[in-house]
């Protein structure tokens, strides 16, 4: 176990060095420091799990006014860092001021060595518990804004679906970053899942971020975290991506969707497992294994300089393509028995019965939205369907010779969502899942169009 960090501060080179001998004795790791000045600069540039600071720092100085100036800089550096106090000229009122404006605990010179100690231990176990609590949060709301599937994948029974499987379940194994490719809606995040699932940090976080929906100016802030203060609406600190993720596994979909600036950013953080948060300068690692989609053909990215090749071979250790469902017409019906079982356990329904014809006009249709479409029309079906059986007619598939051309009804009973939703399952299908031109084509931004995937879950 990696010792703990404590910085000690006093101008007295005797209380440090009694200071150093006790901690150090407990395994405590120490560095120490003899003005403010020194303190503060340490503090910008290294992690300590404990500072332990004197209240005066000039020998004929006694009314502690130094340390409580310190204390508020401290805090303007790292509001969560843990700060004891010390001081030979101790009083009541001193000790409520330390305290009110964010000293930890205060203790008297000279100490009691297992008082000393105690304070230590319990502010490290205490710092432990609100970063916890802190990525805990932090995780829930991205799992509450996550649209991956959360059951199991369902038995597949094509050969290139079983291959790919089997190659995930052996990688892994293994801690290699991971490049899935395939088409909008193939299960690239669900398998995403299962590599996590099948790996050694399956007891550890899986976080998952869309990278096409984060903007320049969200991209520093989201995947590496901020300091309270780092800009105007920085109100409190946040926990990054890479932090949550640490010892578990980081799912980057639409890989192909950042910007160069920010393929920068993010290649240094794979090359050396480490990163800023935004107004920091403290250095943090982060072991995280990597996972990135995308269905971009990145070759052609590299070559007309729109994606860094550098960053490329980061992600790609190994490569693996995802099958369209077109690719895996042995596995439709049993995906869609497995989605109309799912909604009509959801709705509390009966699940209805798949007709002959019905899996035939399944087959046969080109899936431009993939497991994703078939997922949604198995949904839809359970409550526009009566009878105890579906056929053909009741799926309402769009003709493929003519979907691509063919307007949305007008329906005066529709609500603004629910036309924005058909003109952009519309517009995708016309460009055959293409993200990139159906943003184009609606006048949106990459970021634009991914939050309004997201909103109906596209």
């Amino acid at each position: 176990m990696t010792p703990r960090k404590i910085l000690v501060g006093d101008d007295d080179i005797n209380v440090i060095a009694g200071l150093k001998f006790l901690l150090e004795t407990e395994g405590f790791q120490i560095q120490s420091v003899t003005t403010a000045e020194a303190l503060l600069a340490m503090v910008k540039q290294q992690s300590f799990d404990v500072v332990l600071v004197d209240m005066n720092f000039r020998l004929d100085t006694t009314s502690g006014q130094e340390g409580l100036a310190l204390i508020k800089q401290l805090r303007q550096l790292d509001e969560q860092l843990p700060i004891i106090m010390m001081t030979g000229w101790a009083t009541v009122e001193l000790a409520v001021d330390a305290l009110k404006l964010g000293a930890n605990d205060f203790l008297q010179k000279p100490w009691n060595d297992d008082r000393l100690l105690h304070a230590i231990n319990s502010q490290i176990a205490n710092a432990e518990k609100d970063q916890q609590l802190r990525c805990l949060s932090e995780e829930n709301q991205l799992l509450k804004a996550q649209s991956t599937d959360p059951d199991q994948l369902p038995n597949s029974h094509s050969p290139s679906m079983q291959h790919c499987l089997s190659q995930l379940e052996q990688l892994a194994k293994s801690d290699m970053n991971v490049l899935l490719t395939g088409e909008n809606g193939s299960g690239k995040s669900l398998l995403a899942q299962y590599v996590h699932g099948h790996s050694t940090r399956s007891e550890q976080r899986f976080v998952a971020v869309n990278m096409g929906a984060l903007s320049g100016s969200l991209f520093e802030s989201e995947m590496f975290g901020h300091v309270k203060g780092a800009f105007t609406d920085a109100k409190t600190s946040r926990v990054g991506r890479f932090e949550l993720a640490d010892g578990g596994t980081l799912f980057l979909d639409e890989i192909a969707n950042i910007e160069l600036g920010q393929q920068a950013k993010l290649l240094r953080v794979l090359e050396e497992s480490q990163f800023e948060k935004v107004g920091s300068s403290k250095t943090q690692r982060s072991d995280a294994r990597i996972i990135s989609a995308t269905n971009a053909d990145l070759d052609q990215m590299i070559a007309s300089n729109q994606f860094r090749q550098d960053l490329f071979y980061r992600l790609n250790t190994v490569t693996i393509h995802i099958p369209s469902l077109k690719e895996r017409v042995e596995d439709i019906e049993g995906l869609a028995q497995h989605f109309l079982s799912r909604a009509a356990a959801k709705y509390n329904k009966t699940a209805p019965a798949l007709a002959d014809d019905a899996i035939a006009a399944l087959q046969a249709y080109q899936w431009p939205g993939n497991v994703r479409e078939l997922s949604h029309l198995m949904e839809r079906v359970l409550f526009t369907c009566f009878d105890p059986t579906i056929g053909a007619v009741q799926l309402n598939l769009p003709n493929q010779a003519n979907s691509a051309s063919a307007p949305i009804k007008d329906d005066r009973e529709l609500t603004l969502d629910e036309i924005e939703k058909n003109t952009l399952i519309s517009r995708l299908t016309h460009f055959k899942g293409n993200a990139s031109q159906t943003a184009k084509s609606l006048g949106l931004s990459r970021s634009g169009w991914y939050r309004r995937a997201d909103k109906f879950d596209l």
